[in-house]
């Protein structure tokens, strides 16, 4: 048990007024135990309380055989795991419950508690928050999947003039991580040749291959050590037209203006705002159809976004994707994505592939 980060947790159950609360995410059980549990239909809980070792309740299937500093409740698939959990909750007290608890699990709970349990909280944004602010040992762990990811980004690039499809090109990447030391995919990569990056999350296809003059969106991201990287480069075959080359200097800017922002105490919306209105200032505001960035650790997409509408300071520790983009329907598509690590000062940009107008021969 990571006891830094349970006591960070405890605090935000203290500051919300619980003294219990189940986590049953496998990412949060994870990161509090250092254990990587994938119970598939069944249950795995950790029941964490005020002034007690939490307890784990996972079924025998998954055996425990190092010291996670928890105590540990095993069941088996003929026993009931929610009549085992039930004695260690106090059905006075409020609940606290995760986003992620399945409503068979959650709604059995309700039915079979002798004494209805007083109320049921949603504790989610507990262990997000702790989870937005990465210690050392995970910044260090993001700066090496990110070093990895910019050495896949150089190989692929190599492979582009063999004129493979989007989707060979993606399973290539794969061989290319297993090969870097990865775990693979972190999420199923991007891979989108002229009018298909037009689509921001276009599914990489098996008929569509390069043409000269195309823009080629390559947003890739593997994991290491159970931890994410995600960047997105866009390079052109052969040549890039005027307009192309208009549209990538624009991201690209947009791109270094949003990163200039980032520091402690500036607000997401703010860093969007930095981004947005230099594409709009261009007039192609109207094709920058998404957010700007999303937070990033154990998940690709985790809990705070770079966004108009997030107001919530940033803090150092943070870790979130800075990725402008326009799409032009029916033609082609530029987006640029870095990561970036605040610190005390401003950021630290984890990405080092380079950024500058690349033309693939």
């Amino acid at each position: 048990m990571n006891q830094e980060r349970l006591e960070k947790v405890l605090h935000g159950m203290n500051q919300a007024g619980l003294s219990q609360m189940i986590i049953s995410d496998p990412t949060n059980i994870f990161y509090l135990t250092g254990k990587w549990i994938n119970p598939g239909e069944r249950m795995l809980v950790l029941l964490i309380k005020a002034d007690q070792i939490p307890i784990l309740f996972v079924n025998e299937l998954f055996p425990i055989r190092e010291n996670l500093g928890v105590d540990v409740v095993t069941y088996n698939d003929s026993q009931d795991p929610i009549a085992l959990l039930l004695p260690y909750i106090d059905p006075g007290s409020p609940l606290g419950v995760d986003k992620n608890w399945p409503a068979r699990f959650l709604i059995k709970l309700m039915h079979q508690s002798p004494t209805p349990i007083r109320d049921f909280v949603d504790i989610s944004s507990i262990v997000d928050s702790v989870r937005g602010i990465k210690d050392e040992t995970e910044r260090d762990l993001m700066r090496e999947a990110s070093r990895l990811n910019d050495q896949a980004m150089e190989r692929i690039l190599k492979l582009l003039p063999e004129r493979y499809t989007e989707k060979r090109v993606s399973r290539l990447l794969l061989d290319v991580y297993e090969e870097l030391g990865a775990q693979g995919y972190s999420f199923e990569p991007i891979i989108a040749y002229g009018p298909n990056g037009s689509d921001p999350h276009h599914e990489s296809d098996s008929t569509t291959t390069l043409e000269e003059g195309h823009s080629i969106i390559i947003d890739i991201g593997c994991r290491k050590d159970f931890y994410c990287s995600d960047m997105t480069r866009t390079v052109f075959y052969k040549k890039a037209d005027d307009l192309q080359r208009k549209v990538y200097n624009i991201v690209l800017e947009a791109n270094l203006k949003a990163i200039e922002t980032v520091k402690p105490g500036v607000r997401f919306c703010d860093i969007d705002a930095a981004a947005r209105n230099h594409i709009e200032k261009f007039g192609f505001g109207e094709y920058f159809t998404h957010r700007t960035g999303h937070s990033i650790g154990l998940e690709v997409h985790e809990t705070g976004d770079v966004s108009s509408v997030n107001i919530d300071p940033v803090q150092e520790g943070m870790i979130f994707s800075i990725e402008p983009g326009i799409y032009l329907p029916g033609k082609f598509g530029v987006r640029i994505e870095d990561l970036v690590l605040v610190t005390k000062a401003g950021c630290e940009v984890l990405n080092h592939f380079p950024k500058e107008l690349q033309i693939i021969e």
